[in-house]
């Protein structure tokens, strides 16, 4: 079984700046991990937290698409669990900008849950970095 997560969340930004958000290393890791990533297709990479007893805090990624200022997408990896996320930016005019995820090889409904969970949490941080 393959399950798919969609998200979508709109932010009053500007396309480059949410661009931005979601490919430097630095803004990253504000709102998502620490992280090695750089935006070129075809790089591994490794988004960091601290380890807990039930996960390393690890997760493995590759570069799959960059396609500035409108989509990127790689591959996610965690324990068992191998997945490929796409952002897709679309500028909605009047200042607004739609970011719209799919997560795509989720094994079961509870880590669809989990990355729902996640991700909800992270759009929350990333919008915070946005107004900034």
């Amino acid at each position: 079984m393959s399950l798919t997560l969609n998200l979508d969340f709109q932010y009053t930004t500007t396309i480059e700046k949410l661009w931005t958000a979601i490919t430097d290393p630095n803004k990253l890791a504000k709102w998502v991990m620490e992280n090695n990533f750089k935006p070129e297709v075809g790089y591994q990479f490794q988004f960091r937290q601290k380890p807990t007893e039930y996960w390393d805090g690890i997760v493995e990624g590759e570069v799959l698409i960059v396609d500035e200022p409108s989509k990127l997408s790689y591959t996610w990896g965690t324990g068992a669990e191998k997945h490929t996320v796409v952002w897709t930016l679309q500028d909605l005019g009047d200042g607004k900008v739609n970011l719209h995820l799919e997560q795509t090889g989720i094994s079961n409904p509870q880590a669809l849950g989990g990355a729902k969970y996640g991700w909800t949490n992270m759009g929350g941080e990333l919008e915070k970095l946005l107004a900034q």
